[in-house]
């Protein structure tokens, strides 16, 4: 029996450094890109456990859950802590960073999301890579969620270790993922005792046996599908290009946003500001006697693949997400999510109005 997806040839180091190229164009970035062969929280918790340890003095941002995450592995490194935590409704800003520094002027590192599509919040990564620079500290950013929905630039910001995924904007697969590093984070990790070795975590030992020694020889082999996947995804990217594919994203969440306000049944945008609302997804609080979970659970009865979820943990009684990236990015997956969502509401003697929320989708989305 043969089948496309099996007994292809080796993935040679050429191509695999091809594609590490492609994600450095993607970032447009001068850094050194490793391909982790993993879900990105094989970078995300490498590079914190090879950057920090005891010594450390880390501001740790909290906007959602994967910044409590990287709390807890910063603490587990040995690293003093001090978080900055701010309503998941809300972003974090410039001059909270900052007073966060005068507070405590021995920081030396400082770890951040993107944006948490968890959440639905997305934080001036620009405006606190400056305040950062002026720490003269290590930025740490998770742009696993906004890589492809909004910009991320690595060298622009300042930023020292960079972590992607393709699995969401980018309209790709999980099981890969990148980082892009500095020299100065190289610098860090190689002057850390605690950094992990001869480990799957270790970034180090890929730097050594692949990037020192010249891209010729993978150290082990690939994920072979996974790495060809993220080939084409990337090749994607390229030929419709970044900006087309990032305005999708940020029109589906006008829409998105515009369309729920417009349905009623007193649904409401969970993250206050559009300026503090993620292009990768939208959330939205429900009314008062509603539960999250059971209402996605009625959406979803017709057409189970719909881009809706309900929040996570004690978020699933109030939040919903509208998760339109990648190909769900399109004005046909909103207003099937808002109908399904105002069918649901109707189910419960809400009243709402669904022509209403079609004429917003059309109106926001540019």
């Amino acid at each position: 029996m043969t089948h496309p997806f099996l007994d292809l040839p080796p993935l040679s180091a050429e191509r695999f450094a091809a594609i590490e190229d492609g994600v450095a164009r993607l970032l447009d970035t001068r850094q050194d890109v490793l391909i982790t062969q993993g879900e990105a929280l094989l970078p995300l918790e490498g590079a914190i456990r090879a950057a920090a340890g005891p010594g450390t003095v880390a501001l740790n941002v909290i906007t959602g859950p994967y910044g409590q995450t990287f709390g807890n592995w910063l603490r587990d490194a040995g690293a003093t802590v001090h978080d900055v935590s701010v309503p998941f409704h809300t972003a974090v800003t410039a001059e909270q960073i900052r007073e966060a520094f005068a507070e405590h002027p021995e920081i030396d590192f400082v770890s951040l999301v993107h944006a948490e599509a968890a959440t639905g919040n997305t934080n001036p990564v620009a405006e606190i890579g400056e305040a950062v620079r002026e720490q003269g500290a290590l930025f740490y950013l998770d742009a696993v969620a906004s890589v492809g929905a909004e910009p991320v630039l690595p060298d622009a910001w300042g930023v020292d270790l960079c972590v992607i995924g393709a699995q969401k904007a980018m309209g790709g697969p999980a099981g890969v993922s990148a980082i892009s590093v500095s020299e100065r984070a190289w610098a860090r990790m190689a002057a850390n005792p605690h950094a992990p070795r001869r480990s799957y975590l270790s970034l180090l030992d890929w730097k050594e046996r692949w990037i020192d020694a010249g891209r010729k020889a993978l150290p082990h082999a690939p994920a072979q599908l996974e790495m060809l996947a993220l080939q084409a995804c990337l090749e994607r990217i390229e030929s419709a290009g970044l900006e087309r594919v990032m305005a999708r994203h940020r029109n589906a969440a006008l829409a998105s946003r515009a369309g729920a306000v417009a349905l009623g049944g007193g649904l409401a945008p969970y993250v206050h500001e559009e300026r503090d609302a993620a292009p990768v997804a939208t959330t939205l609080r429900v009314p008062s006697g509603v539960v999250a979970s059971e209402l996605v659970a009625r959406a979803l009865r017709d057409d189970p693949a719909l881009p809706l979820a309900a929040g996570g943990g004690a978020l699933a009684k109030e939040m919903i997400r509208v998760n339109h990236y990648g190909p769900d990015a399109t004005p046909g997956a909103v207003r099937a999510s808002l109908a399904a969502l105002g069918a649901a509401l109707a189910e419960q003697g809400l009243s709402v109005d669904p022509v209403a929320a079609r004429q917003a989708v059309e109106n926001a989305w540019h």
